[in-house]
């Protein structure tokens, strides 16, 4: 079956899903997006996807350009006919089409919807996760509002690419005193020797992650103890486990970092069990 997108106001065919040319998300990433997971048919905290969502549209001034209701039509309806059981659903609101121009388009000017869905292998997924992923290491390159999920990604691109090449599967950012921001498309944790699980603070440093949320609920309820502190590579090399956590891998075990084995070069037990237990702390709709 081909895939079906929604494009502004109506579904067509994945070959002919297309904005104009001068989209402003197109010439100049005057936008920001949304992935949210899909398990079993349901979207997995749509509603902490929404909020973040309606926030980031709020700090580049860019409306909503259909009512929230409807919004969450589209997006099951999306999933529905791309039959995905198991996947992602994508969402991504530009300022709209105009002439090209740094400034603002004229008052009036429509936002651009654009929503896709596509299937995933959760056994390859699962698979993957009782491997352990390599990560790299690499400066800090990012603008200094990634709170806002832009989809101006031209640093994550480039770190997703170094870290292939040197055949990990993500790269996490450090920052100019040595910390750990977080990965180009994921949030970065440890396990302390103490078995601390540790992540940096929420900040315009990093993104919020919708999956960073649920394994906070995760480990209150496990009473396992969170430190919201920043952490060093030297720290994280040093640490009984790392993983990482995004809509797209849930809870991913570290088991090398910049070459170095964590934790022995196996997954965890914080991290499987945090993986294992995800889905019961998510919301499902």
């Amino acid at each position: 079956m081909s895939r079906v997108v929604y494009v502004n106001g109506r579904f067509r065919p994945h070959r002919n899903a297309m904005v104009h040319v001068e989209d402003r998300g197109y010439q100049l990433a005057d936008g920001v997006y949304e992935v949210c997971e899909v398990r079993d048919g349901r979207l997995v905290d749509q509603r902490r996807h929404t909020e973040r969502l309606l926030r980031s549209l709020a700090e580049l001034r860019i409306p909503l350009p259909l009512p929230l209701a409807a919004l969450d039509v589209v997006l099951h309806e999306t999933v529905r006919r791309n039959r995905v059981t198991d996947g992602l659903v994508y969402v991504q609101v530009t300022r709209g089409v105009a002439r090209r121009d740094h400034g603002f388009p004229p008052a009036g000017t429509r936002p651009s919807l654009v929503v896709s869905a596509r299937r995933t292998d959760r056994e390859q997924n699962e698979r993957l996760a009782a491997a352990g992923v390599a990560v790299v290491t690499l400066a800090e390159t990012r603008w200094a509002r990634v709170d806002i999920k832009s989809i101006s990604l031209l640093p994550n691109v480039l770190a997703k690419q170094a870290a292939r090449e040197q055949g990990a599967r993500e790269a996490w950012f450090v920052d100019r005193n040595g910390y750990v921001t977080e990965g180009a498309s994921s949030n970065a944790w440890i396990v302390t020797g103490a078995g601390a699980v540790v992540t940096r603070p929420v900040g315009p440093d990093i993104l919020r992650g919708i999956s960073r949320e649920v394994v906070k609920d995760a480990l209150a309820a496990e009473g396992l103890t969170f430190e919201e502190r920043p952490f060093t590579v030297a720290e994280a090399l040093q640490a009984r486990e790392a993983f990482l956590t995004a809509a797209s891998q849930i809870v991913m075990p570290v088991v090398r970092i910049d070459g170095r084995p964590i934790g022995g070069g196996r997954p965890g037990p914080v991290a499987a069990a945090l993986r294992r237990s995800f889905h019961a702390h998510a919301e499902l709709s």
